[in-house]
């Protein structure tokens, strides 16, 4: 069995790589995957597996042609809000392995927002034309049931992502503080500006060391780099391009403030505080299923104690998932594998 696997790959998002992991740790036995990678070779080093080029339609087109089975892996794939090429893009694949008559599977999906009226009739049509659809939030899962196409609603398979040990070494006092930004238009210099300087009061306040985690290569770098030169105790950029290691890494951590909706996820698999920065629908509905405590961008508090006081108060008496809580977690998101079994015909 044959499988071509596609998403946001190689493009070196930790939560997009994650999702990866986790779909080939998913798996069924006998299935063999072939990944469409922006970095065919950094991926088949990471991973081990064979990966093509996900720019040459020519290979891409003969792969899925050769294949037994296409599966979008995870992810916001069907979604417009960067433009329309995103969803013409995945969409076009997914209708290609359709007219083929490969098994096709949606995996995991958050799908949305969908702006364009177009956008929303294309999406339905290619996921009505699916084998199998899940999806990992309500708000997606809403969405099929008013289109009337059956689907899974499961938790994000990045749960269940095996963790790397001593995924970072360094020699920093603890406890350790994970920072998780990305550039958006919401997160102006002023914002910035105010949650660098909540942060400079928070570690004052609680000690410790400050770890600031880009989930983007190269593009979260620099924010990263900006923070970290204006906390005035210790704290490293740390840099994890392995989603394994980035899982092992957040169960080292005592709080953690996340923009990025998978350093959410780790954060809370790990065992730790969490408190979101939330720029998009789908960051709200995960601190929401976890009972963790958040702010949109645009209400965040205009000056920085107001802002130092929140995280503090969620640091001191704030919950976090309990192991039997994190088991049960991991259990739901084990389920995203039974599907791939029930339409490739393998055991897991």
């Amino acid at each position: 069995m044959r499988a071509v696997l596609c998403g946001y790959y190689g493009f070196g998002n930790g939560g997009d790589e994650a999702l990866l992991a986790a779909l080939l740790q998913m798996l069924p036995a006998g299935v063999e995957p072939l990944v469409m990678s922006a970095d065919p070779v950094q991926t088949t080093r990471r991973f081990g597996t064979p990966s093509l080029n996900r720019w040459s339609m020519l290979e891409v087109s003969r792969a899925i042609a050769r294949s037994d089975a296409f599966i979008w892996g995870g992810g916001s794939l069907l979604q417009d809000v960067t433009g329309p090429a995103n969803i013409l893009y995945y969409g076009g694949l997914m209708r290609l392995a359709q007219g083929m008559g490969k098994k096709t599977i949606a995996w995991s999906q958050g799908i949305g927002p969908l702006k364009r009226p177009w956008s929303r009739v294309f999406a339905c049509r290619t996921l009505a034309g699916c084998t199998a659809v899940t999806v990992r939030d309500r708000g997606s899962a809403e969405l099929l049931s008013d289109w009337g196409i059956p689907f899974d609603l499961n938790t994000d398979p990045v749960w269940a992502l095996a963790p790397a040990k001593g995924a970072f070494t360094g020699e920093l006092p603890e406890p350790w503080t994970a920072v998780v930004l990305r550039p958006h238009p919401e997160l102006t210099s002023a914002r910035l500006g105010v949650v660098t300087d909540a942060l400079a009061q928070f570690q004052q306040a609680v000690g410790g060391s400050v770890l600031l985690v880009p989930f983007q290569l190269p593009a979260d770098q620099a924010l990263a780099h900006i923070v970290g030169e204006r906390l005035p105790g210790p704290s490293t950029v740390v840099q994890l391009e392995d989603p394994r290691q980035l899982m092992g890494l957040f169960h080292s951590v005592r709080f953690t403030i996340s923009m990025r909706l998978h350093g959410v996820l780790m954060a809370a698999a790990g065992g730790g505080s969490v408190w979101g920065l939330i720029y998009d629908p789908k960051v709200a509905q995960l601190l929401n299923q976890i009972d963790a405590p958040g702010e949109t961008l645009v209400n965040l508090p205009g000056q920085p104690d107001a802002l130092s006081q929140l995280w503090l108060a969620h640091y001191a008496g704030g919950t976090r998932l309990s192991q039997p809580q994190r088991e049960a977690w991991v259990t739901r998101s084990q389920h995203n594998s039974e599907v791939l079994a029930q339409v490739l015909g393998t055991t897991y």
